[in-house]
């Protein structure tokens, strides 16, 4: 193993938080090293036009995500299982290369609800000690919102967002989320164009019901933008190809456009892909990291990169593996409810409704990732649980984001699944179909978490992570009730027929789609005995290591991770400019 020279900050990771963490220090003048297991898919044959509008090859056969046959992760339901590869993923697609899953986004970006940072006090308060479960351990994150809100509003601004304010300093704005955080300022672009589901479900629920509709927020990019670093955006082509692609306009927010590019141009970075990371060198006695174990995969040799700070800013299952397998904080133990590195794993509990106009052209091929049309009234704590029998909630929509013939084939009950006349309702309902969906919180339980498969090792011979969950009581009961929401808005809406109408349920089954956010293993807090990081993303047991991403979460909200992440980035870029100018704890 050749021992490299130090850096200031070496980061494991090429994605979103990396790239954020990175842009800081990097105004900042801190020498900066970035290790990315994949290529660039700027450069090459990947990043030609043509190619981005083939759906077999990014969508069907995940050309953006990491290959199973390399790593991949194994799954049980409950201790008591013996837990099995998946061969193929499936449930959640976490990505590779310069940008990461970054780059395959559809582009949500919220800002979640103030009172979900200090979510265990909120219920408490509201509802009494008793209200949350004992196998539920909910916790406060240690860090506020208006701590983070201005660096929300500098991610905003990076990526052009663009949406409209619901709660522009503590005022309620017509048109937005009026359940929303209070913003100080606007999005930075007005919201994309609404689609014809859009409008149908915008104005059921509130000539019907009296809701609040909203546009997603998007990093999907209605014009021609230029960000604070002088980074630019096309006008988004509303062509369908969001979500699994890069896209060809350049409209969509992604790292490797918005970030990698002006990054290699700054005199004290570096970025070194094909840099599979092995595990970290960990002095116990010093209480420090000295440095990452990587394989450069184009010439085999192994390499020590030794740096003054280390941060994991990989994808959840990646950060949570190097701390297990670098033995950096004690494991999290179920049976004891001790330990903490793994814990608090989730997901998210989303459903979905087929829903058919004969009357009307939808014409879903012309959308963005998040063309959508959302409420929040039965959102994480937006309305009274008393009774209820649950904890959470989620949004509730009408997200068009595309009508590629592949994997959008929606046809009623009743229809053949094969055959003449399965093709004959494919072409009569094509452009007169679209889906209401929920995507619903998930909090943590004590028997969903993740560890180390003692079986399964991946092709560099290190153990497999494995994963124990399954959606539980609260979550299906979650998932029941906004499912039913979503019949009767559908109702409203007038389609004829309404597809079938099935709530998350368990088991849990990996050989379907539903949401690449997942969170935890690495999580947060106050206090050193129920979390592996300080409010400040500093590890407990290792005073210049560093955790960021979704897997730093206590729990999981009913909106999308990507806003968070992104505050939670930023502000850690400035505390590590802080650190390497005067290391030790931070506060």
């Amino acid at each position: 193993m050749k021992v490299l020279p130090e850096k200031s900050v070496v980061i494991v990771g090429g994605g979103l938080a990396a790239g954020l963490v990175a842009r800081q220090l990097a105004q900042q003048g801190v020498e900066t090293l970035v290790l990315e297991r994949g290529g660039d898919y700027r450069h090459g044959p990947e990043g030609r036009i043509p190619t981005q509008r083939d759906e077999l090859r990014w969508d069907v056969r995940h050309g953006l995500m990491q290959d199973a046959a390399g790593e991949t992760y194994t799954q049980r339901r409950a201790r008591t299982e013996l837990a099995r590869p998946m061969r193929r993923l499936n449930a959640f697609l976490p990505g590779t290369g310069v940008g990461g899953a970054g780059n395959h986004w559809g582009g949500q970006t919220f800002r979640w609800n103030d009172y979900n940072l200090v979510l265990r006090s909120r219920y408490e308060q509201r509802y009494g000690r008793g209200a949350i479960p004992a196998d539920m351990p909910l916790q406060d994150w240690g860090v506020t919102y208006d701590e983070l809100e201005p660096y929300h509003d500098l991610f905003e601004k990076l990526f052009g967002i663009a949406g409209k304010a619901g709660n522009l300093r503590g005022r309620l704005q017509p048109g937005g989320n009026p359940f929303e955080a209070p913003r100080q300022n606007e999005y930075p672009q007005r919201p994309l164009e609404i689609t014809e589901a859009g409008l149908i479900f915008q104005q059921t629920v509130e000539r019907e019901f009296g809701y609040h509709p909203y546009p997603s927020p998007a990093a999907n990019s209605p014009d021609a933008y230029v960000n604070p670093d002088g980074m630019t955006l096309g006008a988004c082509q509303y062509c369908g190809h969001c979500e699994r692609f890069i896209c060809e306009a350049n409209a969509k927010g992604t790292p490797d456009v918005l970030l990698y590019p002006w990054l290699e141009r700054q005199p004290r970075f570096t970025l070194r892909r094909h840099c599979h990371v092995l595990g970290l060198e960990h002095d116990r006695a010093s209480g420090r990291v000295r440095g990452v174990r990587y394989l450069d995969l184009l010439s085999g040799q192994e390499y020590l990169q030794p740096g003054g700070a280390v941060v994991l800013a990989a994808f959840t299952m990646t950060n949570t593996k190097l701390l297990l397998t670098g033995g950096i904080g004690r494991p999290y133990d179920p049976a004891t409810g001790a330990g903490v590195v793994g814990r608090n794993f989730c997901y998210q509990a989303n459903s979905g409704i087929a829903l058919f106009f004969p009357g009307r052209w939808l014409n879903p091929f012309l959308a963005a990732g998040c063309t959508g049309t959302l409420i929040d009234e039965f959102n994480d704590d937006n309305f009274d649980h008393s009774g209820l029998g649950f904890l959470g909630g989620g949004y509730i929509g009408v997200n068009v984001a595309s009508g590629r013939p592949i994997s959008v084939r929606r046809t009623p009950p009743g229809t053949p699944r094969w055959g003449t006349r399965w093709k004959q309702a494919n072409a009569d309902w094509y452009a007169h179909t679209c889906a209401i969906g929920a995507q619903g919180s998930c909090y943590p339980h004590r028997e969903n978490y993740l560890d180390l498969d003692p079986d399964y090792t991946d092709a560099f011979g290190q153990p497999l992570v494995r994963m124990t969950f399954d959606f539980r009581e609260n979550e299906r009961r979650v998932s029941a009730y906004c499912t039913e929401q979503s019949r009767r808005i559908a109702v409203a809406m007038g389609a004829t027929p309404v597809g079938p109408v099935v709530s998350r349920a368990a088991p849990f089954d990996t050989r379907f789609y539903q949401g690449s956010h997942v969170t935890g293993g690495t999580i947060m807090g106050a206090d050193p005995a129920a979390s592996v990081v300080s409010p400040r993303l500093q590890h407990w047991d290792a005073e210049n290591l560093f955790v960021v991403g979704a897997s730093v979460f206590p729990h999981n909200s009913g909106h999308n991770p990507t806003g968070p992440v992104g505050a939670l980035a930023l502000r850690l870029g400035d505390d590590l400019a802080r650190y390497v100018a005067r290391p030790g704890r931070l506060s």
